[in-house]
């Protein structure tokens, strides 16, 4: 049996897509210049300093949407085109909020649920996987002491490996400055990781809903309460709690109509591996001043 084709149709794109592209694209330039050292004020042409670190990130980003995009053409679910947020730099350092596709229409099966899901974070995570790895290659090795009103990031355990495999001299006295494209490709990882929390409707709360069932609704519940104890570890977590409960207001999932169809082994081991992915991409403290 053959399988079923999949055309991927881009629609005419609406320009609010374009604009919020647009002023992403400027926003992560500008972040990534920043981080560069670069004089903006002065020289406004040293802005495209910033190209490394917008262009893998954005990338990041887009795959990660595309791929909830493609699997919710696959299923014939009504979604738009991702939506680019933009952010001025001075006020959150990375120049964007992020991106998101709506959904238009109900998704009635599970497997759909689970696909459409995981589809973003494991597109995602493909690219920043690479994307880390040459960036540390390119990363400059410097001694702790010299680290002075820096931002400490956090180290996951795929971060450790990357680490250990691509500067496996790295001594206890030294530290690495990130190349503007691991910092995109740990950013991704992390965007990775906060999604498949399995919490109300994140691509981790799709997963976990169409894996567990009504059984969801407890998970969530233990992750969001989990986030109290992490809160006095990171202060990173209270934030991001607070903004859970403010944009979504329940860690349940809704229902769908089809809740007690059984899920395909193929469907499962995809389900396991967001959940490998997750644990490889957690960060205890991923910012530190």
């Amino acid at each position: 049996m053959m399988a079923e084709k999949v055309i991927l149709i881009i629609p005419k794109i609406p320009r609010v897509h374009w604009i919020l592209f647009l002023l992403t694209i400027f926003t992560t330039l500008l972040a990534g210049a920043i981080m560069e050292g670069a004089q903006i004020f002065s020289n406004p042409l040293e802005i495209f300093k910033g190209i490394p670190f917008s262009f893998t990130l954005l990338f990041i980003l887009g795959t990660h949407e595309f791929g909830h995009y493609y699997y919710a053409q696959k299923h014939r679910v009504d979604a738009t085109l991702p939506y680019f947020i933009p952010a001025p730099p001075f006020l959150f350092l990375i120049g964007t909020f992020g991106a998101f596709i709506k959904i238009k229409s109900p998704i009635y099966r599970k497997d759909a649920l689970l696909q459409i899901g995981a589809a973003g974070p494991i597109a995602g995570f493909i690219i920043a996987v690479p994307a880390l790895i040459i960036g540390l290659l390119l990363s400059e090795v410097i001694e702790k002491n010299d680290i002075q009103g820096a931002i400490i990031l956090g180290d996951s355990i795929l971060m450790k490996i990357l680490t250990f495999i691509t500067h496996p001299g790295l001594l206890e006295s030294q530290d690495i400055m990130l190349h503007p494209i691991a910092f995109a490709g740990w950013i991704g990882l992390l965007v990775t990781m906060l999604n498949l929390l399995p919490i109300g409707q994140l691509d981790g709360g799709h997963i976990a809903y169409a894996m567990l069932g009504e059984k969801q609704d407890i998970i969530g519940k233990l992750a969001f309460f989990l986030l109290i104890p992490l809160s006095f570890y990171s202060i990173n977590w209270l934030i991001w709690g607070v903004l859970l409960l403010l944009l979504m207001r329940s860690v349940k999932h809704p229902p769908i109509q089809d809740i007690h169809a059984p899920l395909s082994y193929k469907d499962k081991q995809i389900g396991y591996a967001c959940l490998i992915i997750f644990i490889l991409c957690f960060i205890p403290a991923p910012f530190k001043i």
